[in-house]
């Protein structure tokens, strides 16, 4: 009955969206593209971008997700582009939800008459499957944009009117950052994609030769173009097999454990891209728990804690505000799977929930795991133990 309602309410929703303005329609969608990444829980948002997206699919609209020519414009993002909130995207990242109000900006208010031109010939090209000229117009319509653009930010009038422009299409304040960025990737577009060129398609463990070369290549690029680090580091990131192995840039070169050290590292950056990959995680993890998906769950806290132990065993954090960083992260993943393990009905305590698993955090002894599991007070202690003595006996028997 109650899905019934449900139903209906997203259903009446619906029906009015479609007496709003297509500008309206679109604006919309990207706002509530960007809530839900921030994880906010809003009731009745999934039908309702699902149907947007159906709706701008189906009439060929300029939402970024499907206008073939603004693909071809951001496609030189495409290796820093990431599915986060404006708000969390680090300086190496742009929000690929930045994407659709930076696009409605240039081409419905800044150089309607040019994005005109383009769209209409990149789409005359697109259609004819000539894929190479397509890429040359949005390049050539890319240094238009990218001289108007750097004009206007350099006054404090044409700042402004770009910060007011961008909020007719999202009220996230961090997506103009998220312009600024896209400014400066396309300006030094060309470095980046011979840093990338250089690197291995997949590196399975950063360390030796492997880190010897790309610690090279990044002193490079940094003597060139400092402000292209961070961009660096995260296509490095995406390369990696294990992406927290991204640390070794920032502590192999300290040649020490402690923080202050490693903050004054070259690539130190490295190690806050590291934090911010336990809080993408953290929320991932809360939309599995909310879409209860224990499985997926238990993967990614396993990844967690992970990253949390190359963390403390290759910086000495105590006191750091790193360390400040990580303790939080860490108490907010806690809470989420206390959360969850607190969903086992009362006279069912004796179960062992499976993000409970001994396997989860191997760094811990199975001594520290009962204790913790008494100082919440529950009774799934036994269930632990009686499952520890079952592994012991196999152990012995064998």
């Amino acid at each position: 009955m109650v899905n019934t309602k449900q139903g209906q309410t997203a259903e009446h929703l619906i029906e009015y969206l479609r007496q709003l303005a297509p500008q309206v329609r679109r604006r919309l969608l990207a706002e509530l593209e960007r809530l839900h990444l921030l994880g906010e829980d809003i009731p009745h948002s999934e039908p309702l971008i699902a149907a947007l997206r159906a709706e701008f699919r189906n009439t060929g609209q300029n939402h970024y997700r499907v206008g073939n020519p603004s693909r071809y414009f951001f496609e030189p993002l495409e290796p820093v582009l990431v599915d986060r909130a404006p708000e969390r995207a680090n300086s190496g990242q742009i929000a690929r939800g930045s994407l659709a109000p930076i696009w409605s900006l240039v081409t419905e208010q800044l150089l309607r008459s040019m994005a005109a031109d383009y769209i209409a010939d990149a789409n005359d090209v697109i259609a004819a499957d000539k894929q190479a000229e397509a890429r040359q117009m949005a390049q050539a319509f890319q240094k238009k944009v990218l001289i108007y653009l750097n004009g206007l930010l350099g006054s404090a009038e044409g700042t402004a009117s770009i910060r007011d422009g961008l909020m007719a299409y999202t009220s996230s304040h961090a997506t103009f950052d998220d312009l600024k960025k896209m400014l400066r990737y396309l300006d030094m577009q060309r470095e980046l994609e011979d840093f990338g060129r250089a690197l291995a398609p997949r590196i399975g463990r950063l360390e030796g030769a492997s880190l010897d070369k790309v610690l090279g290549l990044l002193r490079t690029l940094k003597a060139n173009r400092a402000d292209a680090v961070p961009f660096a580091l995260m296509i490095l990131a995406r390369r990696l097999e294990t992406p927290w192995e991204l640390l070794s840039v920032a502590t192999v070169p300290a040649a020490d454990r402690a923080a202050a050290r490693i903050a004054a590292s070259p690539f130190a950056i490295a190690v806050s891209m590291v934090l911010d990959q336990i809080e993408e995680k953290h929320h991932l993890l809360l939309f599995a728990l909310r879409n209860y998906r224990p499985v997926r769950a238990k993967e990614i806290v396993s990844e967690i804690y992970g990253i949390e132990d190359a963390l403390r065993t290759r910086i000495e954090l105590k006191g750091s505000g790193w360390g400040q960083q990580l303790d939080q992260l860490m108490t907010a993943v806690q809470a989420a799977v206390d959360a969850e393990i607190n969903t086992i009905p009362s006279d069912h305590r004796h179960l062992m929930h499976i993000l409970e698993s001994p396997r989860l955090r191997p760094d811990q002894s199975f001594g520290h795991k009962v204790g913790h599991m008494f100082e919440k007070g529950w009774d799934v202690v036994s269930g632990l133990l009686a499952g520890n003595t079952d592994t012991t006996h196999r152990r012995d028997a064998s």
